[in-house]
């Protein structure tokens, strides 16, 4: 299974796509949609979607997952990360891909084992996980796989329980 990671913002939108075939995980590819500052909110948002759909066509992903937005005591930030991840998910839906959507702490969870982690062992055990030499960079990016490595531990997951019922 091959899945589409997204860590949304609007000055940088990281991405990361991970595949899992035969329980190991492979990092097919990962990097960011940067967006000029002085650039409009429009100009943006179009810029980021036109890039997720360069990266969905390139790399043929068979699912999403995107970070929730987490809502912290700077509305103006929440605002605008919301409107990157509200063309997001348009740019996911006008591709047909299924779309998963978790907290951060699922995702701490997920890679870590431990919902409070810090963004350091997040992204050692990301760069563990993936089999690389080094933390991908920047931030977003390696949040972007992380994101990714959540949604297929969870499919994982969810195949295991089916089996059991």
């Amino acid at each position: 299974m091959r899945v589409l990671g997204i860590d949304p913002g609007t000055a940088i939108t990281g991405y990361a796509v991970v595949e899992e075939a035969g329980g190991e995980l492979c990092l097919v590819t990962i990097g960011v949609v940067r967006t000029p500052a002085k650039t409009s909110l429009p100009s943006r948002l179009q810029q980021i979607y036109t890039g997720l759909q360069n990266v969905i066509a390139t790399y043929c992903p068979d699912a999403s997952a995107v970070e929730q937005l987490f809502f912290s005591r700077n509305a103006r930030t929440a605002m605008a990360v919301g409107h990157a991840r509200g063309v997001t998910l348009l740019a996911l839906a006008d591709a047909d891909l299924p779309i998963a959507e978790y907290t951060p702490m699922q995702v701490k969870e997920a890679v870590t084992g431990y919902g409070n982690a810090g963004k350091q062992q997040v992204q050692e055990m990301v760069r563990m996980l993936l089999g690389l030499a080094e933390v991908p960079r920047p931030d977003d990016a390696a949040d972007a796989a992380a994101v990714a490595i959540c949604c297929l531990h969870r499919a994982r997951l969810d195949d295991l329980l089916e089996n059991i019922r």
